[in-house]
């Protein structure tokens, strides 16, 4: 049997994967057991925002895994600390509680926010309650789907943790309807991811930061998804200038590497933490403090946040100039984007999914020259071969428009002859 004849035969049927079986990735690249490269544009949900395989990241890696990986929280290591350190310093916090996974850091902040209501608020026992935006995801425990609105997480799965209340993303003045003396938290997204890349209406997150100081509340953002760079800023919150009470960080934390995920916010927050209230046998290992921290220097000193701003600029304002009725709208923030295909020309995944891969297969041809001088462009190549894109359903050699990120119209081809340092897209979608 092959690889996925295996996966299908031994793996528990929790995933449906498209028909592309990976073999190895470097950078923005991936390659299928094939050898056909692609463009990892879903970057495993921002796990692999730093690329596959950084450099600096391996070599961390490499050096922790030789020195020392995963000590008891026992005892102290000499990598925990930094880490924390840094967590604290990017996201304007007080202190962090190391853990693996974004649902995990989920869980914490909900366990941190309860008890602040009961020890600091003064909320009745077993009474603390957390409100949460409808269409949200927060990961995949029993706690956490307890409160989704999404049917096919909760179906079979129940019965679910109460204390949590669900209003409409956005919506301030419902979010205000909702709180009551026993509302502990606000546990939101920023911008929403699984529900379709949905960005709140403009001061949203700033009001909602005012209201819940005017009514004692807690404003706790999940960034686990936004954060790190995606949007163009190190936290989606940043961008109206508002500061959360505590911060759930997660995958790109990890560096591509490990799971990796924090809970960060202010002192008096976290101090409701005591020993043996809270815990991990992996979260805040030696190898994994190692890589958090290697991740996070590596962001800030390779400008990886404001690559993310240019680039995402650029890319969502060429997104929404290809003018086609297949496409209702784009959404985003940074390079963090989302396509809506509009419904009445079939289901994006079960459609379009196939096809896309199809015809991501860029093939070169004769004469590049003439065909790019044709939109305008400057070609500096080492053969002269013509681009354009085979649609994998009709068979029809599309002409393409190449154009790099910096709008020169320059196409550089690499040594084997692979289109690099542009964007392709068909001719007929141009403005």
């Amino acid at each position: 049997m092959d690889a996925v004849e295996l996966e299908n035969r031994y793996s528990a049927r929790n995933y449906r994967p498209l028909p592309v079986t990976l073999a190895r990735g470097e950078g923005a690249y991936l390659w299928d057991t094939d050898g056909r490269r692609y463009i990892d544009m879903m970057s495993a949900y921002s796990a692999v925002s730093h690329g596959h395989g950084h450099p600096r990241i391996l070599a961390a890696l490499e050096a922790q895994a030789r020195r020392l990986a995963v000590p008891s929280r026992a005892y102290h290591n000499d990598r925990l600390g930094p880490f924390l350190q840094k967590i604290c310093e990017v996201t304007g916090l007080d202190a962090a509680l190391p853990m693996n996974t974004g649902a995990e850091a989920v869980e914490t902040a909900i366990k941190a926010a309860r008890r602040w209501g009961y020890r600091v608020k003064r909320i009745a026992r077993d009474r603390a309650e957390i409100i949460v935006a409808r269409g949200n995801f927060h990961g995949r425990t029993t706690t956490i789907i307890g409160f989704s609105s999404e049917p096919d997480y909760r179906d079979g799965f129940g019965p679910f943790a109460p204390g949590f209340r669900a209003v409409p993303f956005g919506d301030l003045a419902a979010m205000e309807a909702a709180i009551t003396p026993e509302t502990a938290a606000v546990l939101i997204e920023p911008i929403q991811g699984e529900a379709g890349i949905i960005v709140p209406p403009a001061g949203w997150l700033a009001g909602l930061r005012a209201l819940c100081d005017a009514k004692g509340v807690l404003l706790i953002v999940d960034e686990v998804q936004s954060g790190l760079g995606r949007t163009g800023a190190w936290f989606a919150y940043q961008h109206e200038r508002v500061r959360p009470d505590g911060v759930i960080l997660g995958k790109a934390l990890g560096g591509g590497v490990l799971p990796v995920s924090a809970f960060a916010g202010r002192r008096e927050l976290m101090d409701v933490f005591t020993p043996g209230s809270h815990g991990s046998t992996f979260g805040g290992n030696a190898l994994a403090a190692a890589v958090g921290l290697e991740a996070l220097r590596v962001l800030e000193e390779e400008g990886l946040v404001e690559r993310s701003r240019v680039l995402g600029e650029h890319m969502l304002q060429r997104l929404r100039r290809i003018k086609s009725p297949v496409l209702k709208e784009v959404r985003g923030r940074g390079l963090w984007a989302g396509a809506e295909i509009d419904g009445r020309f079939g289901d994006a995944r079960a459609t379009f999914g196939p096809r896309m891969l199809e015809a991501c297969s860029v093939e070169l041809m004769a004469d590049v020259r003439e065909k790019v001088r044709e939109y305008g462009g400057e070609v500096q190549a080492l053969g002269t071969p013509t681009v354009s894109v085979r649609d994998g359903y009709t068979g029809v050699d599309i002409p393409v428009a190449l154009e790099r990120a910096d709008g020169t119209g320059r196409v550089v081809l690499d040594a084997d002859l692979q289109v690099v340092g542009f964007f392709v897209r068909p001719a007929e979608a141009m403005a």
